[in-house]
């Protein structure tokens, strides 16, 4: 099985920045197609963005302000995290599949693998 943990969250100010990473154990995470999803308060859980291969898909409401990527030698997943708002406040995780089902899915709420979350908080 895998194992990821996500590192990297605090509190910042709008505007601010904050870089994500997601580490995985357990197998080989070169490609492996994975995901960043965020849960505010009272809401649902929500994609952010995800990455196979060299193929990154974003939430509209992130767009050009995060970036995916992924650094294979060091089993890690990034989200490069600009121009904070703090409407981006929430719980984020990192999920990831065994293979590439479909971009739904990867967009979606159902993975083979999960992390705990790591807690992003925007003020002002």
């Amino acid at each position: 099985q895998v194992q990821l943990v996500e590192s990297g969250g605090g509190l910042v100010q709008a505007g601010g920045s904050l870089r994500l990473s997601c580490a995985a154990s357990g197998r080989s995470f070169s490609n492996t197609p994975t995901g960043w999803f965020r849960q505010a308060p009272g809401k649902e859980r929500e994609f952010v963005a995800a990455i196979v291969w060299s193929s990154t898909d974003y939430a509209d409401s992130v767009k050009d302000r995060f970036t995916i990527s992924r650094e294979n030698a060091k089993n890690m997943v990034y989200l490069q995290m600009n121009s904070l708002r703090p409407e981006d406040t929430a719980v984020y995780y990192c999920a990831a599949d065994r293979t590439f089902y479909t971009w739904n899915r990867l967009r979606g709420d159902s993975h083979d693998y999960w992390g705990q979350g790591t807690q992003v908080t925007v003020s002002s």
